[in-house]
């Protein structure tokens, strides 16, 4: 089993890096494998809507977002991760997002992220993390995948990585969310030996509110 962590801040190894560093070495000791995926700095642009993805597999701009689905089809789970931008997430993450996900739904007749579990975090000097919590959130409701959650809102505090070490609490969260994600991907592997089947998929239903 394999979980993907994803760093959306612009330092490879930020506030955003020393939090997930924290549920990477949980997820290790939990028996699962782990790989940490830096966004970047290099601009990300957003989604163009050329559905070129429904053709493909692939985005027609080929950069970090197709260097990240690739390895997304081997993982199991995901945690996804940004600094506090204007109580957002960054630019470069949301544009990150948006292609990911349309071009996962784009791919075939359900969604290559379906049922597979995700958690977002967030870090921020003072304020902002839980309007960019929710703000990532919607990505994986609108997927099909179960939001793991842990014993606060998944949040560091600190102006810088030296910071973050200090916040105690913010990082016994990110421990936290680590073990809960550990424990439902063990779960989903026992149904899967007790056959346990996916649920069964309805074709796609669009209604337009003008007619």
């Amino acid at each position: 089993m394999k979980v993907l962590l994803v760093n959306g801040g612009p330092h490879k190894e930020g506030c955003t890096f020393v939090a997930l560093k924290e549920i990477e070495k949980t997820l290790n000791v939990e028996g699962i494998s782990t790989e940490i995926f830096w966004v970047g700095t290099k601009q990300v642009g957003g989604c163009i809507a050329c559905q070129n993805c429904s053709k493909t597999g692939k985005c027609v701009f080929n950069d970090v977002v197709n260097e990240f689905v690739e390895k997304a089809k081997e993982a199991d789970g995901f945690i996804f991760g940004s600094p506090v931008h204007y109580a957002g997430a960054t630019g470069n993450m949301i544009s990150f997002m948006d292609r990911v996900f349309y071009s996962a739904f784009q791919a075939g007749y359900g969604n290559r992220f379906s049922f597979k579990p995700a958690a977002c975090i967030s870090s921020a000097r003072r304020a902002g993390t839980t309007s960019t919590y929710d703000q990532l959130n919607k990505y994986f409701g609108i997927a099909q995948m179960p939001i793991i959650s842990s014993k606060y809102w998944n949040m560091v505090h600190g102006k810088c990585p030296e910071d973050v070490l200090k916040d105690e609490e913010g990082l016994q969260t990110m421990r936290v969310l680590g073990r809960n994600m550990a424990y439902y991907l063990k779960c989903i592997q026992a149904g899967k030996e007790k056959g346990i089947m996916l649920p069964t998929q309805e074709k796609p239903i669009k209604t337009s509110f003008i007619r």
